[in-house]
């Protein structure tokens, strides 16, 4: 069951490379401030405007260990785009961040494969806690 804004506790990374968070959002904003909280606590962040400019980045979609991707963007919804990503590139963690809470929302995200969602007020230490959760659920599957 997918969580709407409960922390949960942050486990240590494993191994010496940075991991690498891509953030999907249509708002500038967002995309800078996600970027800076990332980077600070030690990630190579790659952020896309929208959907399809992810898409479009032809063979770079799968080289991320967790993506972070907005609920309502203009041209392709993000549990459409977790959809897409998943029948291309297979099991991937994702996080959905949304402002419009519906439990709705976290039905379909599950349904999708979507590892959280997180409300878009919450969007600092919750985050991160959840991507190096992410990332060491992959590592130890």
């Amino acid at each position: 069951m997918i969580e709407i804004g409960s922390p949960t506790e942050r486990l240590p990374m494993t191994g010496s490379a940075k991991p690498t968070v891509y953030v999907v959002d249509d708002d500038a904003a967002v995309l800078g401030s996600l970027r800076f909280l990332l980077e600070t606590d030690g990630f190579a962040v790659r952020t896309f405007k929208n959907a399809t400019a992810l898409l479009n980045a032809a063979g770079t979609a799968a080289g991320a260990d967790c993506y972070v991707i907005d609920y309502k963007m203009p041209d392709i919804n993000g549990i459409d785009l977790t959809t897409r990503l998943r029948q291309s590139y297979g099991d991937m963690p994702v996080i959905l961040i949304t402002g419009y809470p519906d439990e709705n929302i976290s039905r379909r995200a599950a349904a999708a494969g979507v590892k959280d969602v997180v409300l878009k007020p919450l969007l600092d230490e919750n985050l991160i806690k959840r991507i190096h959760r992410a990332i060491e659920d992959r590592q130890h599957n």
